[in-house]
């Protein structure tokens, strides 16, 4: 793969999020003249032969579940490349935010739209089921809203076709804590009404704006196994809590369901849903006799998605969240107006300009006369709801994982519009380096133009459960390189210091 460019006609433009095992590219497909989202496949240090090949498996699973899938309720695979002895999956681009995201930043949402989306997600796996494929990892960080108006599940990294030997083993579960069912914790397999559930878990956490289940993960599974099925306030209620019912043959019908949601998004009365008969012992469930096992699970690796990443459990016996920071803010207060008037050395301030990317919250301040910008993201790996809600153990590991990725490159395209640089150029990357003296853990890297003029100075840093990403460009000739990357520092100190006050 040259730089920049997969299989010589997709132009890597940015990356838009990322995770453990995982990055997601906006790239250009040039043959066809049109975006698209392509996933690249990484893999952490220390793998296994064996767990690299499961990783690899399942990639390509991924591909070939997309690959049977016609739905406009399902993003569409365009094509998969296998270079540099791993799979690249071509994606449709999808524009707008995931479920997830809208919830964070506008909270619960009214039935009739709630309906509605859950509707045309149930449809979109009717039609996976319909050609023997389970989604397993339903939440809403998989369930994207795009501009367009449509509905689309993502991320079918982990989906299941019936009668295929599945990659979980004994100690090993895979899925997102809180949006499992009862049934794939205790070990079995599930079916289509295990993805029952977990939308009926998707849709309470967008009714209520919580998910049904919180706390740490050991927390979430317990309550998921034990726990009274939670029921959400207005005329969905009683529905999700059909779709959660412990016993999956006490889950009503899709068809049952989409045709009830449908009702309420169109402003009607919820229709009651026929019981099911349900057998005394249901064929695939058992008893809680795995409990012990998943109740002491914690979060080790993440695997990126366009807008997701699905969580491998391990066993381990210290299932506590590490303590840090878990009270949201605004992440465009985390440099005070002062510090950010010397590092653009500028009176006039420009507006804050926020964004909820994929990969975290982040605020930018840019001067387009001078060519210059300032930058600042919380990051998170995709499956959690925001930054605020990782722990010190996955903190850290979405660190290493930036710095591993950011090492293999060395020369990228680079772009910032808001400064003056419209059009795409090649950037060349200089060495990683550690910054000791910043924050828990940071390394840093400059970037420089054709002419080998220093233009941007990045830092990441980890201050314990918070990975913060620190950009500083300047288009202007004057600044001299050690200036570029003094004020990229300066900016990293500033946020750091509000941080450790509190906000």
């Amino acid at each position: 793969m040259s730089a920049g460019r997969l299989a010589g006609r997709y132009l890597l433009l940015r990356p838009l999020g990322a995770g453990g095992m995982g990055k997601v590219w906006q790239a250009r497909d040039e043959m066809l003249e049109r975006d698209v989202a392509v996933k690249e496949l990484t893999l952490p240090e220390g793998m296994s032969e064996k767990e690299r090949a499961e990783a690899v498996t399942r990639a390509v699973r991924e591909a070939q579940a997309m690959a049977r899938l016609r739905h406009p309720g399902i993003v569409a695979l365009h094509d998969v490349v296998v270079e540099q002895d791993r799979p690249w999956l071509v994606m449709e681009l999808l524009r707008g935010r995931t479920l997830g995201d809208t919830i964070r930043d506008f909270g619960p949402m009214p039935a009739d739209y709630a309906a509605r989306v859950g509707a045309d997600v149930l449809e979109a796996l009717m039609a996976a089921h319909a050609q023997g494929l389970q989604h397993r990892d339903v939440k809403p960080g998989n369930v994207f809203l795009t501009e367009s108006g449509r509905v689309v599940l993502t991320d079918f990294g982990i989906a299941r076709q019936e009668g295929q030997a599945t990659l979980t083993q004994q100690g090993l579960m895979v899925g997102s804590p809180g949006f499992i069912a009862p049934e794939r914790l205790e070990g079995h397999p599930g079916g289509p009404a295990s993805d029952m559930w977990s939308l009926g878990a998707t849709l309470y956490a967008a009714l209520t704006g919580t998910p049904a289940y919180v706390g740490s993960v050991a927390e979430r599974v317990r309550a998921t196994l034990t726990q009274p099925v939670p029921v959400a306030p207005g005329p969905l209620g009683p529905i999700v809590a059909a779709m959660m019912a412990q016993n999956p043959a006490a889950r009503p019908e899709s068809r049952l369901v989409v045709q009830a949601l449908r009702q309420v998004a169109a402003g009607g009365p919820a229709p009651a849903l026929p019981v099911p008969e349900v057998p005394t012992q249901p064929s695939g469930t058992g008893g809680h006799g795995r409990m012990a096992v998943l109740v002491a699970a914690v979060v080790v690796v993440a695997l990126a998605a366009a807008a997701t990443t699905v969580f491998l459990w391990l066993r381990d016996r210290d299932g506590a969240a590490a303590a840090g920071f878990t009270t949201p803010m605004d992440v465009c207060t985390m440099i005070s107006k002062q510090e950010l008037s010397g590092i653009l050395r500028t009176r006039n301030l420009p507006e804050d300009q926020p964004d909820a990317d994929e990969a975290g919250p982040e605020c930018a301040w840019t001067l387009p006369q001078a060519g210059t910008g300032v930058s600042i993201q919380v990051q998170k790996d995709s499956d959690t709801v925001d930054p605020w809600s990782m722990t010190e153990a996955s903190a850290r590991k979405l660190y290493q994982s930036q710095k591993r990725w950011w090492s293999r490159y060395d020369s990228l395209d680079w772009t910032w519009p808001e400064i003056g640089q419209k059009e795409s150029t090649k950037a060349a990357r200089t060495p990683l380096r550690d910054i000791p003296e910043l924050g828990d853990e940071a390394f840093g890297f400059e970037l420089a133009g054709p002419t080998g003029q220093m233009h941007t100075s990045y830092i990441i840093y980890r201050v314990a459960n918070l990975v913060v990403a620190v950009m500083y460009t300047t288009l202007a000739d004057g600044p001299t390189d050690e200036d570029i990357r003094q004020r990229a520092l300066r900016a990293a100190q500033a946020s750091i210091r509000t941080l450790r006050d509190g906000g």
